[in-house]
């Protein structure tokens, strides 16, 4: 690090620093507190557990649509107006908002719930598309690998940190003055608004706006928008090692997605205490931080695909595990193992993607990752809904994330990163990009 000039130092810390502010929201919401709130309110309105279980997957599914159907055209929408990080400030401000609402939820409301939450997560991941695209404009070859985990590790420390404080309210509320459990919770989803929006500002300060390529188009920007979209998907169509890779990343990250936000709620259907669904995600926390940064290593010492595809297989044995599970111990082992990879899976597949991506073209491009991860995303939700709802039980929807994780990852072996990376220089130096100056 210590090559390179103050200004882009500062602007690769600025940028690490969204993902400790975004993580509260995935650790202390998305996975840890709002599912089994989510399910109380259900069960409070008259559902069973197997059916509050599947309503937070269609609410989770219906969520990701959102972000799938609107991605391409958000990413289409910065290219042509420029100004990324106006738009990362836009949804990361929706989501902080309504994040902040969810303290207001009455004890059954859980359709208001599930349209909060779509709309937050809508916040989230829209904000993060416009901040993986300004990774390319920081970073190059294995620089991007060792940045993206770096922010991976820094948003275990910091989703982690938040949710052992948020731990603490709800396990003893008493030695904070709070008045319950209930109340503590309502004090957490307040703590992630107010966490995740002071934690944004040194991205919007000091990471440098990339270069807009062609100047201004003709007509509103956002028909410049929906114009830029249809040349993406003919863009895309160009780099066929991109294409194998999206349809890897979209199969395998649906596995990686629904256990994320399916596990708390599957476990609380059998019978796991909120302590220890949340001291379990601590611990996936901890152990995410230095095995993240280690992921980051054992890429540059073989390669970015093979250190996926042994974070696929990692998955491939945890999916089996939840199968049998039944007791807090086997909730913490399957934990700690989710630790040990999910950093590093996802920050090495975000850099593998950028280094074969145009960086004229990034946030378009990343339109279409996230697009392609949310729409997969989509059903693995779903179907883990659809499995509980018709047998009573979600241990079969764990067992099929199997399909996943071994098909995404036999995709992954087709994908060849070297040409995929020539075709994306080859578009650069067709369309004349230049580096944007950092001091």
């Amino acid at each position: 690090m210590d090559a390179h000039p103050p200004g882009l130092k500062r602007a690769r810390r600025a940028w690490c620093l969204y993902d400790w502010a975004n993580s509260a929201f995935a650790t202390t919401i998305m996975a840890a507190l709002f599912p089994p709130f989510f399910r109380e309110m259900a069960q409070a309105a008259g559902h069973t557990g197997a059916e509050a279980t599947a309503l937070w997957g269609y609410v989770t599914a219906g969520g990701l649509l959102l972000v799938a159907l609107m991605a391409p055209i958000l990413g289409a929408v910065a290219d042509a107006a420029g100004g990324r990080k106006k738009f990362l400030a836009v949804f990361a401000g929706l989501g902080i908002l309504l994040t902040a609402l969810f303290a207001t939820l009455g004890p059954a409301a859980w359709r208001t719930a599930g349209l909060l939450f779509m709309g937050a997560n809508f916040g989230f991941a829209a904000s993060i598309i416009f901040y993986e695209s300004l990774l390319p404009s920081l970073a190059t070859g294995k620089d991007m690998d060792r940045l993206s985990t770096q922010a991976y590790g820094l948003g275990y420390a910091g989703g982690g940190l938040l949710l052992i404080l948020n731990l603490l309210w709800v396990m003893h509320p008493d030695w904070f003055g709070m008045p319950d459990t209930g109340f503590a919770i309502r004090v957490s989803f307040i703590s992630v608004a107010v966490w995740w929006g002071v934690f944004s500002l040194p991205l919007l300060r000091h990471v440098p706006e990339p270069p807009v390529m062609g100047g201004a188009g003709e007509g509103p920007v956002i028909t410049q928008g929906f114009r830029n979209l249809g040349r993406t998907f003919a863009e895309i169509s160009k780099h066929r090692q991109l294409l194998i890779f999206l349809g890897a990343y979209w199969i395998y990250n649906d596995g990686i997605g629904t256990i994320v936000k399916m596990a708390t709620a599957y476990g609380s259907e059998i019978g796991i205490g909120m302590t220890d669904l949340i001291g379990a995600l601590v611990l996936t926390q901890v152990i995410g931080i230095p095995c993240s940064l280690l992921f980051g290593r054992l890429a540059a010492r073989t390669s970015t695909r093979r250190a996926i595809l042994l974070g696929l297989f990692v998955y491939l044995l945890i999916s089996i595990g939840g199968f049998f599970m039944t007791t807090p111990l086997h909730f913490y082992l399957l934990a700690g193992a989710v630790g040990t990879v999910q950093g590093g899976a996802q920050a090495l597949s975000r850099s593998l993607f950028a280094s074969m991506v145009p960086r004229h073209r990034t946030s378009e491009f990343f339109g279409f990752y996230s697009s392609s991860g949310k729409l997969a995303g989509v059903a693995g939700p779903l179907v883990f809904g659809l499995v509980s709802q018709g047998t009573g039980t979600s241990r079969l929807g764990i067992l099929s994330l199997i399909f996943f994780f071994a098909v995404g990852g036999w995709l992954l072996t087709r994908v060849d990163v070297s040409a995929g990376e020539a075709e994306a220089r080859r578009a650069e130096k067709e369309a004349g990009y230049q580096e944007p100056e950092l001091s």
